[in-house]
């Protein structure tokens, strides 16, 4: 089907402004330029009953986090969100919205991590902060009002990757003990010949050119993308980690590594829902002015509902 009508009128506005591409411009440019698309792609502000800024210990300082809650209730299930923007770009801000409404469609205490950035902070830093706090908000459920026995990991596209690195790690260090993963269009691996790479590598808000800008700043040699804290899809293997839903985008560089990451999770023996979004693209999921967005947002408060019963 066609690109949904209201992202076409999204992309054809981006479009008309002649901004330059995030990979023609310095990190600390294109966060700014990322930090100003919010005002275009967020709809109106949702209130919520706690907002709350969190100091989290890290293995290089303290590691910024935001807590979400639609109610006031304690021991709410707990998502540990990581936001997308390729390791590079992106932030607590640029992720509010979607922060928001996941903690109301799901009833979960979602809680967004601050990562360190590349280029000034290299893989595996973002991971390690990633892990880090996942491990911390565990150990502090009960007094942040959430209980550690539901807990899940979730991101979008860069934070699917860390996601998926920080399940990984909890299975392989002995916790915490994580029951659900959210991964909305995840990058799992450093290949630029997939199909999807080449259909999609042009005129969307990922590009191909762009995917290779965010690696280049992320990795700091060659032979980091074949470590599985970088590429979680070359892991040996993928038993016994938590049941998984992977949403992917039709028209998404992305599309085919995350598809085959939902694969290799089936056929480990891992519980899997795989949706791919006809007619969307890569950073949907941020891009609540677009009525499917909201749709598709609940579906996933709905997935997570089920996921940490």
């Amino acid at each position: 089907m066609p690109v949904d009508a209201q992202i076409q009128g999204l992309l054809d506005l981006i479009a008309s402004k002649n901004l330059p591409p995030h990979y023609l411009l310095a990190p600390p440019e294109a966060r700014v330029a990322m930090e100003k698309a919010r005002a275009i792609l967020r709809g109106p502000e949702v209130p919520l009953a706690r907002i709350e800024p969190l100091s989290i210990p890290g293995p290089a300082g303290t590691v910024p986090a935001r807590l979400y809650a639609a109610s006031q209730e304690r021991s709410l299930p707990i998502l540990v969100y990581f936001h997308g923007g390729g390791w590079v770009i992106g932030s607590l801000d640029t992720h509010d919205d979607l922060c928001r409404r996941l903690a109301i469609a799901s009833g979960c205490l979602v809680v967004a991590v601050d990562y360190r950035l590349a280029p000034e902070h290299k893989f595996p830093a973002p991971v390690e902060d990633s892990f880090a706090a996942t491990r911390w908000i565990a150990a502090h459920a009960k007094e942040l009002g959430g209980d550690a026995k539901r807990l899940a990991v979730g991101g979008d596209s860069a934070g699917g990757n860390l996601a998926t690195v920080v399940a990984l790690l909890a299975r392989d260090q002995g916790g915490p003990a994580i029951r659900y993963q959210l991964l909305i269009y995840p990058a799992v691996t450093k290949d630029f010949t997939l199909p999807s790479m080449k259909a999609y590598g042009e005129g969307l808000i990922l590009t191909m050119t762009g995917m290779q800008w965010f690696w280049n700043h992320y990795l700091r040699l060659p032979a980091d993308a074949r470590d599985v804290r970088a590429s979680p899809l070359l892991a040996p293997s993928l038993k016994g980690l938590p049941p998984a839903l992977v949403a992917i985008a039709e028209y998404d560089v992305l599309r085919d590594e995350g598809e085959e990451y939902a694969w290799r999770l089936q056929a480990a023996g891992v519980p899997v829902r795989l949706v791919r979004y006809d007619g969307m693209i890569h950073a949907f999921a941020t891009m609540s002015v677009v009525s499917r967005t909201l749709e598709i947002v609940q579906e996933w408060g709905r997935a997570l509902k089920q996921g940490l019963v």
